[in-house]
């Protein structure tokens, strides 16, 4: 019986090693995305803005709307980039980049109806979008490591 008993708490022991492993794979994706996210806005983004300061020209902050648009672009394209790098298919892929626009569909409206700033816009979109990455995750997640 000592024998029976010592080999389910190996099993058990087993189990709950690779679900903490599976939680750590699943939790270093999410953060590693995030990160590619804000490089992406980071290194894009001041591209977009040195290369109009080259032309004479700056980024029409006044339209948040544009601006908005522009910072989940450049979040997208990083996350594309690393998602890509680490093997995901293009439908995972899309799928991920595509909620980074989801939060618009609430927030534009908001904005023009005058209940949301432009600053508030950003601020809002950026909270918004880490939920909904993570639900994505979740709807995925042997793909991702959960």
């Amino acid at each position: 019986m000592s024998a029976v008993m010592e080999t389910q708490r190996q099993t058990a022991q087993i189990h709950s090693h690779r679900a903490t492993h599976r939680r750590w794979h699943f939790l270093r994706h999410y953060l590693e995305m995030v990160v590619a996210m804000f490089v992406g806005m980071g290194v894009l983004g001041g591209a977009v803005r040195g290369i109009l300061a080259l032309v004479g020209s700056e980024f029409p902050d006044q339209y948040a709307e544009l601006t908005s648009l522009e910072m989940a672009l450049t979040m997208s394209i990083g996350m594309v980039v690393w998602m890509r790098y680490r093997g995901h298919s293009w439908t995972s892929t899309l799928e991920m980049a595509g909620v980074m626009f989801v939060p618009f569909i609430v927030l534009f409206p908001l904005l023009w109806m005058a209940v949301i700033d432009g600053g508030s816009l950003l601020m809002i979109e950026h909270i918004a979008m880490l939920p909904l990455m993570y639900l994505v995750m979740l709807h995925r997640r042997a793909e991702y490591g959960g």
